[in-house]
């Protein structure tokens, strides 16, 4: 028997059961393998992925011009990337995911509550991913065959059979990776970056031989300017596409901890998500609308989805392209949106599920949520989707914030995280003001959110405006609340 096998066995006699199984034990010195470059490789192999390409698309959708989208995407990142560093610290320091680090402001059964609310959101993101996958696969087969695999739509799914054997195809690939853990996801990021940053190079190269330039879009001034469509509207909108772009890796700024736990120090995991973040997602922006403004001379429209551009390609071309978004969408997936929510559910019942088993809980959530549904509208991607998990993000990344820095000076009783008999299981589990905190932090939002998700109308135009900043008012209150409610003598 190994010295880890016996280490975790003996722990298992002090902890409680339903809290601690080896995935979510505190890391070794054995398995902290990642360093800055690893990390910086995780973030350009998750940055370069369809839904990305499409964020800079949809800003300029709503009026912004080209460098005023590129600039929001930047800040966004950048501001979204200090948050992440913060909580990574938890990770890096301790060893510990997510779940875990959460019963320290939530309580040991509370922190299923933050938990399982991060990991819905990143099934529904899974989905996303895998339906954006399945639709390569799809154009593929359709631009080889010149349309032979077009078919009726099925009843209740509303696409047809080929699209829906695409999608699932897609969706098994990823079980390989499941199967294998962390580390296999880590191995497949590092392979990636590179090959996907040149794809993307490669694409611009492409659209400015073929259109002879860049064309009309990137002089297309802003909606918002004098005797434009939205004169006056240039702020609200604008802070509006900031807080999507913070929401859109809102996910990852709590979950960070997941990876952060390997690494083999602080300064590898800080230096390595502030170099692959905020430039690359910045540039592949840039890509995105510089390409699309050349498809406008190129096919005499504006074609802002990469996987029916690359089926307008022809030839070899739309196989390279495309293959080049499945792998660009895998790398996304496995390390966004199943990590997380594979801990997430182990979480909820560690005796019982595993890290694989949680991957595959997330994987069958992904294809329920019917993703298709989700990218209908451009506006209902950014402002509804993006926005609206913004809103239940940013509370619990402020709680942890506040609990992990101001509240107990990054000193964290790593044994009682895994007791209810401990610090951290009083109030049976339920630490009130994380929860309190968390309720407060929401309640801001909702409003907003039930009027622009269709549920309500008439809001007051007050509540229109702070859901504009969703995550930060979430974050900021939260926060606040947490503090004033948390004991002090912790």
């Amino acid at each position: 028997m190994s010295e880890q096998t016996v280490t975790a066995s003996s722990k298992t006699e002090v902890m409680s059961s339903d809290l601690w199984n080896e995935d979510l034990s505190p890391t070794t010195t054995a398995t902290r393998t990642w360093d800055w470059k690893s990390f910086a490789a995780l973030w350009v192999a998750m940055v370069v992925c369809v839904p990305t390409y499409m964020l800079a698309g949809g800003l300029v959708a709503e009026g912004l011009n080209w460098w005023q989208a590129v600039l929001t995407v930047f800040l966004g990142n950048l501001i979204v990337v200090f948050p992440m560093m913060l909580i990574g610290h938890a990770g890096a320091k301790h060893g510990i995911p997510f779940p875990v680090l959460l019963r320290s402001s939530f309580g040991t059964r509370g922190a299923k509550v933050p938990a399982l609310a991060r990991g819905l959101v990143a099934c529904g993101w899974f989905g996303i991913n895998t339906w954006v996958g399945g639709s390569a696969i799809y154009t593929i087969l359709n631009a080889l065959s010149d349309g032979g695999f077009v078919g009726t739509p099925l009843p209740f799914l509303g696409i047809d059979l080929a699209q829906a054997l695409c999608f699932l195809g897609f969706w098994t690939l990823h079980l390989y990776f499941i199967r294998e853990g962390t580390e296999s996801i880590r191995w497949l990021e590092t392979l990636a970056a590179p090959f996907l940053l040149l794809a993307g190079f490669v694409l611009l190269i492409w659209a400015y031989v073929n259109a002879g330039g860049f064309g009309e879009m990137l002089s297309t001034p802003s909606q918002f300017i004098e005797g434009g469509k939205k004169e006056g509207m240039f702020l609200p909108t604008f802070f509006a596409g900031l807080t999507a772009m913070v929401g859109f890796w809102a996910t990852m700024a709590l979950n960070i901890p997941d990876f952060t736990r390997f690494a083999k120090s602080q300064k590898d995991q800080m230096m390595g998500q502030l170099i692959g973040l905020p430039i690359p997602m910045a540039l592949f922006a840039f890509i995105s609308v510089a390409v699309t403004s050349a498809t406008v001379t190129i096919y005499g429209e504006a074609i802002w989805d990469p996987v029916e551009l690359a089926g307008r390609m022809g030839g070899w071309g739309v196989i390279v392209a495309l293959a080049a978004l499945g792998v660009a969408t895998l790398t996304t997936n496995l390390a966004a949106n199943v990590v997380a929510p594979a801990y997430g559910f182990s979480n909820l019942s560690p005796g019982k599920i595993s890290f694989r088993m949680g991957g595959y809980i997330t994987a069958g959530i992904g294809i329920a949520m019917f993703p298709w549904k989700l990218l209908e509208t451009s506006g209902g991607y950014i402002f509804t989707w993006l926005i609206g998990y913004s809103a239940l993000l940013g509370p619990i990344a402020g709680i942890l914030i506040a609990d992990y820095f101001l509240l107990r000076k990054m000193n964290i009783n790593i044994d009682d995280l895994f007791r209810h008999d401990g610090q951290y299981g009083a109030n049976g589990g339920w630490n009130r003001a994380g929860i309190s905190a968390l309720i407060i932090g929401i309640l801001p939002n909702l409003p907003g959110f039930l009027q622009v998700a269709g549920f309500v109308q008439g809001v007051p135009e007050i509540f229109l405006s702070i859901y504009g900043y969703a995550w930060f008012v979430g974050l900021l209150v939260a926060a606040v609340v947490y503090l004033l409610l948390a004991k002090k003598d912790v």
